[in-house]
């Protein structure tokens, strides 16, 4: 692996365990459950993408009003726990992969493809 693959994983399973906690601890979203699905940092590690799940799909958007809300004080644990000269700010975004492929699922049951 790479070392920005190393990073990537590594902000990934930090961020993991503590999202629910500080959504939980903020008493806002207490109805749903958040899931990293993938972290990519830019090449200078400036700027991370967050890509999350949300169930119900229906808070997705206040999840992430929530998750813009509490990025500082997420980045200010990873500094604790992450041993890195810089944490990159989080920009978070709805994983939109599993739904489209959900989609493309759906789709191929309804009209199968002919055989060749």
């Amino acid at each position: 692996m790479s070392r920005l693959e190393n990073i990537n994983d590594l902000i990934h399973r930090n961020l993991s365990n503590l999202v629910n906690q500080e959504l939980k601890a903020s008493g806002q979203l207490v109805s749903c459950l958040v899931t990293i699905i993938r972290v990519s940092c830019n090449q200078n590690l400036s700027s991370a993408n967050v890509y999350v799940s949300v169930l119900p799909e229906k808070f997705s958007g206040t999840a992430l009003k929530q998750l813009r809300k509490i990025s500082g004080s997420l980045r200010a644990q990873l500094s604790k726990k992450i041993k890195l000269r810089l944490i990159p700010k989080l920009n978070w975004q709805i994983d939109q992969l599993e739904r489209r492929a959900a989609e493309i699922e759906r789709a191929l049951m309804e009209n199968p493809l002919e055989e060749i």
